[in-house]
């Protein structure tokens, strides 16, 4: 199948499903859940990832260290700087480049569970679809221009090694705007 057409079937999945999915959800989650919902859907991150992110966020800032994590010059989340949490094997997350105002929302959140968020759910026979957001980001960006070297690399595709050789330079200010904009155009999309 062309990518073409590969990238049209994700707007077809996200129009159909995922879209209509998530404003189902809007009135059954919690805020804090509403927010890491957006949170998933503007990072790609994995449940997993998302979750340990999220509450890292909340954790950091309320530790007065939030700038450890968060590059604020950038507007980049620095997974790799917490390996233990991030990093594990084949499954990696180095970087997500998010919003300021998105992670002030976040730092006076109230953390978020998995297993809340799916009870509450699997109560309303809702399916649970996290693995569609992240799909859906990484062909939102590669759709709209990001280089697809940068997309493997928010999506964790790329060994250690090449990550801290190749991908902490100079280029990252620009990366960050160009990628920012295009997830601003995604959280639109998402909530109209």
């Amino acid at each position: 199948m062309p990518f073409r057409m590969f990238l049209e079937g994700k707007d077809f999945l996200f129009s159909t499903y995922v879209g209509p999915w998530i404003k189902q959800l809007q009135p059954i989650l919690n805020d804090n859940e509403r927010l890491f919902l957006r949170f998933l859907a503007t990072t790609g991150l994995r449940k997993t990832e998302g979750i340990n992110s999220f509450n890292l966020i909340i954790e950091l800032k309320s530790k007065g260290k939030l700038c450890e994590y968060y590059n604020s010059e950038l507007s980049v989340a620095e997974h790799f700087k917490y390996a233990k949490v991030f990093l594990r094997g084949t499954k990696n997350c180095y970087i997500s480049f998010i919003p300021k105002a998105l992670i002030d929302e976040i730092s006076t959140s109230q953390p978020v569970s998995y297993y809340a968020l799916h009870s509450r759910l699997d109560r309303k026979h809702i399916k649970l679809r996290l693995k569609e957001l992240r799909s859906y980001h990484s062909s939102y960006l590669r759709k709209n221009g990001i280089i697809s070297e940068l997309v493997d690399v928010l999506a964790g595709r790329v060994p250690k090694s090449v990550f801290a050789r190749h991908y902490l330079g100079e280029d990252m200010k620009a990366f960050s705007s160009q990628v920012l904009a295009i997830e601003d155009n995604l959280m639109q999309t998402l909530i109209s």
